[in-house]
This record gives structure tokens, sequence and C-alpha cells, in this order.
């Protein structure tokens, strides 16, 4: 497949501009990618005009913008997320013996970014880089509480509700009410609703701005997981660790 030659231009003018921190001129410039000056003038225009460029008025010279930093926010959130809460949750993993799962949604679907396991094996069809439904999932319940409306909406309209046990929830209606009560009480389970036999219980990661950016879940058998265990004992270190990583990432609760 051929490239677009003006996009790749233009990419190219960044990633020579990214080696020039306090800028370059656009002779030198033109010079370093080979074009003529009128042609990078044309495309450093538009990178001005949609702030991937700026332009010091005395120097005259050019250097990247700040919509680069805007771009890449949820790919730095995301590494940040995963480097800060490992420790926290292999210590939580350790503690509970159980597999957890660190989530975030990507395109309406939850995201598997990191996995613990515990030394209790159990076969669970998830791995780093999977996805799974949000509608039947814990962590994806407590990424769809952090919505707003409008975004909500928007996720929840394109769900296509399978059964996928005989506890899955299959209606817009029903999700709706599952997720107010996750607002509530502030964790949200997967009540063998994903894969026979396998409960979870997941809470939120919030950031600097009190946002849901992650979630995260201790997840196994239902015979392990039971849910006097949940309300006698994982609820509350589940907690304690969101807010111990969510802190780590200037949260303020």
């Amino acid at each position: 497949m051929s490239n677009v030659q003006s996009l790749e231009r233009a990419l190219t003018l960044l990633n020579v501009l990214s080696d020039y921190p306090d800028g370059i001129q656009i002779t030198r410039l033109s010079d370093q990618v080979g074009l003529s000056k009128s042609t990078t003038h044309r495309l450093l225009s538009t990178l001005l005009n949609m702030n991937y460029v700026v332009k010091d008025g005395e120097t005259e010279k050019y250097k990247l913008g700040y919509q680069l930093i805007y771009l890449s926010r949820n790919i730095l959130s995301n590494v940040t997320v995963i480097q800060i809460a490992r420790p926290f949750l292999e210590r939580l993993s350790e503690d509970v013996n159980e597999t957890i799962h660190l989530c975030i949604e990507d395109k309406g679907k939850v995201m598997y970014v990191d996995k613990i396991e515990s030394n209790q094996t159990i076969r669970m069809y998830s791995r780093i880089g999977s996805k799974a439904p949000m509608y039947c999932t814990g962590v994806g319940k407590i990424l769809l509480s952090g919505m707003s409306e409008a975004e909500y909406e928007e996720v929840v309209s394109k769900i296509d509700f399978i059964s996928k046990t005989a506890k899955t929830i299959t209606t817009k209606e029903g999700l709706k009410e599952e997720v107010e009560t996750v607002k509530k009480q502030g964790y949200a389970l997967d009540n063998i609703e994903n894969e026979e036999d396998i409960r979870c219980i997941a809470v939120p990661i919030w950031d600097f701005q009190g946002k849901v950016i992650a979630s995260f879940s201790i997840s196994g058998p239902s015979n392990r997981i039971t849910m006097e265990r949940v309300n006698d004992e994982l609820v509350k270190k589940a907690r304690d660790t969101s807010i111990n990583i969510s802190r780590h990432l200037g949260y303020r609760d």
C-alpha cells in the first residue's frame, strides 16, 4: 500500500522537529527533510493551525506544539497506571492468592493490560491485550460507571447483548440498573456472568481529576470467591488497594 505523500511529509517534519526541543529555522528544516522551502512552509502552516507546531516570533524557529501531548495523553496515562499499579496488585494477589486483572476501556470493550496469576492456576479466557465485553464483566461495569451520561449511552448503544451464562445481563435496562448499583456501592461483581463458575469483584482506579481511568478485579472459581468471602474480605482489600494506587496517580478522595 502506497503512502499518502503529504501526510508522510508532515509526519517526517514532526519527527525531525522532535530532535530540536529549542526549535529549528525553516531553511535548516527544509534541508533536513529534503523538501523545498515553499513546500515545507505550506506543511508547517497547516501544522501551526492545528497546534502540532508552534513558531517563536523572535527567533523564527519552529518546534513541536502541545497538541502532540494531547494525542498521547491516554497512552501515557495507561503506561503510568500499569507501572504504578503492578506492585500493589502483586501484593494483593499474594495476599488473597487469586488472579488479578488490570483493565482499561478501549472502543467500547474491556482491554486487559496486565494480569497477575495466583499459584492456584485456573483456566480463564484472558490474556494481556485481549478484550472482553463490558456488560458481563466486573471491570466493564466499573468503567461504565465512571462515564458521563453521553459516553455511557454511546457505548451501550453498540453492545450486542449475548447470554454467556445463565446469569448474564442481557438488556440495556438490566445493565443500567446494575451500573447504578455499582455507583452506590463502589465495586462491581461479575457474578458468574462471563464465564461458567468464575466470579470476580472489581473496583475503580481514579486519576488526579477523580476520573475512572482503569479498573482491576480479583477473579477465581466461585467455590473460592464465595459471596461470603467477597463481603467479609475481598471488598475491603480491593478498595484499600484501589485507593493506594489512585493516590499515587494524584487522586485525593
